[in-house]
């Protein structure tokens, strides 16, 4: 009896992994459950564990736990829970910007959502999916768990083919926890706020038995005419199938057949293509269909590489006038995640005159990238490696290569992304760079094309003056990026005018952040801390100095808006909020706005 108890718990636990992520969900047949969802706080995680604190879904038949959504059927009937009279929550969001008393909770919150789905095809298979739930999350439709993610940032589903109900509503529930952890990606210590929730888009995704669940349609590395990559099947017809690569705009229509895995490597050239680009962010219709079934989406051609110490976009050289950007709406004060939030803050970043972004320190939702790829903005991506990594921990590398997976899966053919960054102000040692370079390997395994960095430190020696760029693993990545702040943790503005920057490396030279804090109408001279004088005072002397670097080749100053962060403490000034923004937390645009402005104005005319 034993034996077969622990063969059921087995199974059980093979059915709850997390599945291969389905691409390009907008191009896909899909009914939206976003919405209100109601929920139940849960900080003792009452609903998820027995009082001998073991888990109700660790039984094949469970008992109890809030995932089953019961209902009352009789007077007599002892239920401590109710969905039905619990208050809601918007789905996506985060909760913390939605009630004030969760502002600051860091715990579990159990979500519900009813919903009815008719297939259009009895055939046809049906998924569940999640843009992104912060941090963890348990899922169950119809009281059977579908799985357990881990990762905050990034997308994954779950198949609900046989679990759907034919008659009457399917109850969806989610047990989400954004518990920080030693061990987690990113870990403990973060200066953002720990937003939690079903923080974007969830989806019921119908397809057919057999459908096409990934594909990879880009440039060759080095090429701009030669297109490589696979279109991937899933199902029981996966095996030598043909699959179609259409671009009707460029009278293009090729045929591929899939392996034995079903998957069909994609080679063909291009024919008089457009190359995207920030001037001209041309792109294509392309269709890949198999069966009678078809996917399509816009996708750019263009091809991203380095040259001694050039970025080459298309072959020529370009300089990427940037802007660092959170996942945050200032005005709001609360995650970032609809389509008009990704258009406020990157037209804000046009209105700047960047060509370029950095998307920090974590994935942000695709209707981001998508909307970077219509408006010609390059980018920059992020997997959630901040600071003090476990770095020791092989489950911690795990965490990472999968976020970094998924991420990179979902958004390889977008042309606007040209980085893939590893991480952001890593302490230097051994087991991290091991740590990052494994990384960069599975990075480069996946997609070979596009760009790799970091955000790294710098540090100085005898001389006050000297500044070096110094780390074992800038060998592993395509272009040196570092963070700088002489300024405001480094002495005052004037200081820049003095700094010699010490550089050995023979690649191009970006500066991932730099700035310092103002509240937006605070005003005073250039040495008053927290004015907006200051912070103009900052860039009107930092640019110059980063001028005199001969190798530099592009700047992504910390940051857009100003963001809410735990760490920043400060009465009056701070508030929960950390100040470095160019825009404040109102909309308005502080002083050093016009000056990083007028700069790269001047630069977008010197390249021309």
């Amino acid at each position: 009896m034993k034996k077969l108890t622990l063969l059921l718990c087995l199974i059980w636990v093979g059915q709850v992994h997390a599945q291969t992520v389905i691409t390009n969900i907008p191009g896909r047949n899909t009914f939206t459950l976003n919405g209100k969802w109601h929920y139940i706080i849960d900080p003792y995680e009452t609903g998820y564990y027995d009082y001998r604190y073991k888990p109700y879904d660790a039984n094949p038949h469970p008992t109890g736990g809030f995932f089953l959504d019961q209902q009352q059927t009789n007077k007599t009937q002892l239920i401590e829970y109710n969905f039905d009279k619990s208050p809601t929550l918007w789905v996506p969001g985060d909760w913390n910007s939605q009630d004030e008393k969760l502002l600051y909770y860091e715990g579990s919150i159990w979500y519900r959502r009813l919903f009815d789905y008719k297939k259009s095809n009895p055939n046809d298979r049906v998924f569940i999916h999640f843009g992104a739930v912060n941090y963890e999350s348990d899922v169950y439709l119809n009281g059977k768990k579908l799985g357990k993610h881990i990762g905050g940032f990034t997308p994954f589903n779950y198949e609900i083919t046989d679990l759907l109900k034919k008659d009457g509503k399917n109850s969806l529930v989610l047990k989400v926890d954004n518990k920080r952890h030693k061990e987690g990606v990113p870990t403990l210590n973060t200066d953002w706020w720990n937003y939690g929730g079903i923080t974007r888009d969830v989806d019921v995704v119908e397809v057919p038995q057999t459908f096409i669940s990934d594909y990879y349609i880009q440039l060759k590395k080095g090429s701009q005419k030669n297109v490589a990559g696979y279109v991937q099947l899933n199902g029981p017809n996966a095996a030598n199938q043909t699959v179609q690569v259409s671009i009707p705009e460029l009278k293009i229509n090729k045929t591929f057949t899939t392996d034995e895995n079903g998957k069909a490597a994609v080679d063909f050239q291009l024919k008089k293509a457009e190359l995207w680009s920030p001037k001209n962010p041309k792109l294509y219709k392309v269709t890949v269909s198999n069966a009678g079934q078809s996917v399509s989406e816009p996708i750019g051609f263009r091809s991203i590489e380095t040259k001694g110490t050039d970025i080459l976009l298309n072959g020529k050289s370009i300089f990427l006038r940037g802007i660092s950007i959170h996942e945050e709406m200032p005005m709001r004060g609360g995650r970032a995640y609809s389509e008009s939030d990704a258009q406020t803050l990157l037209n804000w970043a046009k209105e700047l005159g960047c060509n370029y972004v950095r998307l920090a320190h974590y994935p942000h939702a695709e209707n981001m990238i998508r909307l970077a790829d219509k408006m010609g903005i390059l980018v920059w991506e992020e997997n959630p490696v901040y600071w003090t990594i476990d770095w020791n921990n092989p489950d911690t590398y795990k965490n990472a290569e999968h976020q970094l997976t998924d991420l990179i899966t979902r958004d390889k053919n977008r042309a606007s992304v040209i980085f893939w960054s590893m991480a952001n102000e890593t302490p230097v040692s051994d087991a991290r760079t091991n740590f990052l370079h494994k990384l960069v390997q599975h990075a480069r395994s996946m997609d070979n094309t596009r760009l790799i960095s970091a955000a790294l430190e710098v540090h100085g020696d005898s001389n006050p003056y000297d500044r070096i760029v110094e780390d074992p693993f800038a060998q592993y990545v395509d272009v040196v990026n570092f963070n700088e702040y002489v300024g405001w943790y480094d002495g005052l503005p004037q200081k820049c005018d003095s700094i010699n920057w010490i550089i050995k490396y023979n690649k191009p030279v970006m500066i991932s952040e730099f700035g310092g804090g103002a509240l937006q109408g605070l005003h005073g001279d250039s040495l008053t801390r927290w004015s907006e004088e200051y912070q103009e005072s900052i860039y009107k002397h930092t640019l110059p100095m980063l001028m005199k670097i001969p190798q530099f080749r592009g700047v992504t100053p910390w940051i857009l808006c100003d963001f809410r962060s735990p760490k920043r403490v400060l009465p009056v000034i701070q508030d929960g909020w950390n100040r470095k923004g160019l825009i404040g937390q109102n909309g308005t645009k502080k002083k050093a706005f016009f000056v990083l402005q007028k700069f790269y104005k001047k630069m977008e005319e010197k390249n021309k």
